[in-house]
């Protein structure tokens, strides 16, 4: 219908949600001069009609599912064309040169699609050309000509903006940068690590520039002083490179500066105190170089930054922040760990009341706890540990609301610990290594307080513990016992030892709580066995039965180290087993079974993926993502740091993460896990397996297993639950993959592949924006941070990930600034 329209002009349907391709009928619009079609979920691709409307000056489709090649005569066809948008597609094949036919091109959208080859040199033709956009392709540099094509750009002397990171460049980088307009506002060229050289020092002739990203590159040499001319500067991103040198002081210049990241090189020297200039800075890291020397005061003066991050360097003396006058009331994460800082911990931290994460650990620290600490309420992660503190550990930490973790082991910390909240759970509290510590949960091996002589309480502590060793003996020699005398019985006897820690539970009453194992009771089939609903008949508690497939080859192995695993761990956000079942079925034949608690709203799958059959779609918010990924992260984590062994789980997927009736998470299918040992990894006698798309590529060519293989499949979990697509998706093929998706969309154009349920939170967020408010506030900057946490879990290099409880602590900082902004 839309095709008889012979007379429109101009047709925008942005910002909807359409089905199917773009209707061929459109190029009968033949006068038509302004076609808007972006953030509609059209897919297919684009009809070779459209490319034919000779009248278009702005032809736009940006941020769909298209695809296809941009037809080679484009700018032939179009030759008014103005402004062409295609970003956010997956767009492939080479760039057509004949752009440059169109003369009037101003604006050139192409990024995050699959675009290859190499950037086509005549562009520095385009005189009118103010913004190019060739960021997360896979373009490539030509043969011999290195980035070359970027001296052709000087010649267009109004552009605005030039991004090009995100793809596979390589090369010096040309001194010519410094010769593009002096109108550039932004250039962007990070995320390619074939990039060479040094930053020019003519890179202050870019007066108007307010974003640089020369980030994860190869660049060596120092930063130059003449950057500090760049006075329009906001954001500044040089980190992940080889920089080396001091940081000049030059930098205090840019008084607008309103990000600085430079952390991840081999700067040295002193911080400049020029750098307590910025009246304006929000997020400053200079961590993991080789800093060194006192803390200068100035930039504690900062009053509008969240996150100061100078942690992995050789900072000395105080911390100065006392000197601060209270200036500091909008931090939210300080991190000075991994330094050599000494001295009391300054009370005016106190002072700090938006503060989520404090990380001073591994520093000389000494004294006590401030009483000003009273004051942070809004704490989520404290880590003290690997300092000389000493004193009582206060009891106002009990009463933090939102505190998860809290680290004070290995200082010298004494007398009772608290018992309220935080301290009853074993899982993320540590305060290990304070010998005259005392109470607390058991499971924190702490020896209990006395009153009395001190030389009667270690006599009477010495007999405890001798009594104790005596109970463990003589109750592990009446276990082996029990358990010889029970293999001698024929009946129902079984090879697995395990089962025997739980209460028994017969075939019988299981078959009566499933119904007979009725279909109309199944709720999910694994690798191993299916999982059954039941209820028990003793007491009527609703449980989830998981019986065993022992016709799979790895099945009894499976069922062994699930009940070897469970046993040994406790954990929130774990699936908590409570029973087992070995023996024989009414036919004679082995029948195993665990028993676990029942998870009233399924699995993460069923609501990232939810089946046609559904009488409703379910849609999670993104705290609900946060909480959910947060919790399994904590959960991976007190597997990999907190449990003696260590365990590794072996195959993290949406399926395997459980939600209770408060949608409270819990991993499970422990089938897979593996104790390491003390060298951190081993081999597996059943082999390396997991599910295909989570399980880690290192493993295809290794029986090893690792803590970074969970690593790899919590990232491609986070990205699942941030995109809406499986792994497994019809449009992963050719090795191109979730991982890639995301990655070539970051940071510009996260937009583009979010999970579709979450775009009305992201509108409401946009709208709060344009009205002043404060809610809804954060929601596109939060799906940033969790898909670039994501995307670095899921390198393909295994020193390239984080390790799980950096990947946690990143997830509480972001959680914790979407709630509080």
């Amino acid at each position: 219908m839309l095709g008889n329209l012979s007379s429109l002009l101009a047709l925008s349907l942005a910002r909807n949600n359409f089905q199917g391709s773009i209707p061929a009928e459109l190029g009968k619009l033949l006068k038509l001069q302004f076609l808007q079609l972006t953030e509609t979920n059209l897919s297919g691709e684009v009809p070779l009609s459209i490319y034919n409307l000779s009248s278009l000056y702005q032809l736009a489709f940006a941020a769909n599912q298209l695809h296809g090649r941009i037809p080679s005569d484009v700018g032939i066809t179009l030759p008014n064309l103005r402004y062409f948008f295609a970003a956010g597609n997956h767009f492939y094949g080479e760039i057509p040169t004949s752009f440059v036919n169109a003369t009037k091109l101003e604006m050139l959208g192409l990024g995050a699609n699959n675009f290859s080859g190499v950037v086509p040199s005549n562009f520095g033709s385009l005189r009118n050309l103010t913004g190019l956009d060739l960021g997360g392709n896979q373009l490539e540099s030509a043969e011999g000509e290195g980035l070359g094509f970027i001296t052709s750009l000087t010649n267009c002397t109004n552009l605005h903006r030039l991004q090009l990171n995100q793809n596979n460049f390589k090369g010096v980088l040309p001194i010519s940068i410094a010769n593009l307009s002096t109108k550039l506002e932004g250039f962007t060229i990070g995320g390619n690590m074939q990039i060479s050289g040094k930053i020019p020092k003519e890179i202050g002739n870019l007066v108007c520039l307010n974003t640089l990203v020369i980030a994860t590159t190869s660049i060596t040499g120092e930063i130059p002083p003449s950057i500090g001319k760049l006075e329009k500067l906001s954001e500044l991103y040089l980190h992940d490179n080889k920089i080396s040198g001091a940081i000049p002081s030059s930098l205090g210049n840019i008084t607008q500066m309103f990000t600085l990241h430079l952390q991840d090189n081999y700067l040295e020297g002193p911080i400049p105190p020029s750098l307590g200039n910025y009246s304006q800075l929000e997020s400053l890291r200079l961590d993991s170089n080789f800093l060194f020397g006192n803390i200068p005061k100035q930039l504690f003066s900062l009053s509008h930054v969240l996150v100061l991050n100078l942690s992995r360097n050789s900072f000395t003396g105080q911390l100065p922040i006392d000197l601060a006058g209270g200036k500091m009331t909008q931090l939210v994460e300080l991190n000075v760990s991994h330094n050599r800082l000494s001295g009391g911990i300054p009370s005016a931290l106190g002072d700090c009341l938006m503060l989520a994460e404090l990380w001073m650990d591994d520093n000389l620290f000494e004294g006590g706890i401030p009483s000003s600490f009273n004051n942070l309420k809004s704490l989520v992660m404290l880590d003290l540990s690997n300092n000389k503190l000493s004193g009582e550990i206060p009891e106002y930490f009990q009463n933090f609301p939102f505190l998860q973790y809290l680290n004070l082991s290995f200082n010298n910390f004494e007398g009772l610990l608290p018992t309220g909240r935080i301290f009853k759970n074993a899982s993320i509290i540590f305060v290990a290594g304070n010998p005259r510590l005392c109470g607390g949960m058991h499971q924190l091996g702490l020896p209990s307080c006395k009153i009395g002589d001190k030389r009667l309480h270690r006599l009477i502590m010495l007999i405890s513990v001798i009594a104790s060793c005596s109970i463990f003996l003589m109750a592990s020699l009446l276990a082996i016992f029990a358990y010889r005398r029970s293999k001698r019985k024929a009946s129902t006897s079984t090879d697995v030892q395990d089962p025997e820690q739980y209460p028994k539970i017969s075939y019988a009453e299981l078959s009566q709580s499933t119904n007979e194992f009725s279909s109309s009771n199944l709720i999910g089939e694994g690798s191993f066995g299916s999982v059954y609903k039941g209820i028990l008949s003793q007491d009527g508690m609703l449980v989830a039965v998981k019986v065993l497939n022992l016709n799979r080859r790895g099945a009894t192995k499976s069922f062994m180290a699930e009940c070897e695993t469970l046993r040994n761990i406790r954990h929130r956000n774990l699936i908590k087993i409570i029973t087992v079942c070995s023996t024989v079925d009414f036919r004679g034949t082995d029948f195993k079974a665990l028993v676990y608690e029942f998870m009233q709203n399924g699995s993460l799958e069923e609501w990232l993926h939810p089946n046609e059959d559904q009488t409703s779609a379910q849609s999670l918010s993104l705290i609900q993502r946060l909480n959910i990924a947060i919790e399994v992260a904590s959960a991976i984590e007190y597997l990999h740091n907190y449990c003696q062994p260590s365990i590794v789980h072996g195959d993290l997927k949406p399926s395997n993460v459980l939600l209770d009736e408060e949608m409270v998470s819990h991993v499970g299918d422990f089938g897979l896990a593996r104790f390491l040992s003390v060298s951190q990894n081993q081999s597996s006698s059943m082999g390396v397996k997991g599910t295909i798309g989570y399980v880690a590529p290192e493993y295809g060519m290794s029986t090893k297993i690792s803590k970074a293989g969970d690593v790899y499949s919590f990232g491609i979990l986070l990205l699942e639950m941030i995109t809406g697509k499986a792994p497994t998706d019809s449009m992963f093929k050719d090795n191109f993959t979730i991982h890639q998706l995301v990655k070539t969309r970051l940071p510009e154009r996260v937009i583009d592949i979010i999970d579709p349920s979450l775009l009305p939170e992201v509108q409401e967020a946009e709208n709060s924006k344009a009205r002043n408010m404060r809610r809804g506030v954060g929601v596109l900057e939060s799906l940033l941070a969790v898909a670039e946490v994501g995307v670095v879990c899921s390198m393909k290099s295994p020193s390239e990930r984080m390790e799980m409880k950096e990947v946690a602590a990143k997830l509480y900082a972001i959680r914790d600034k979407f709630l509080h902004r």
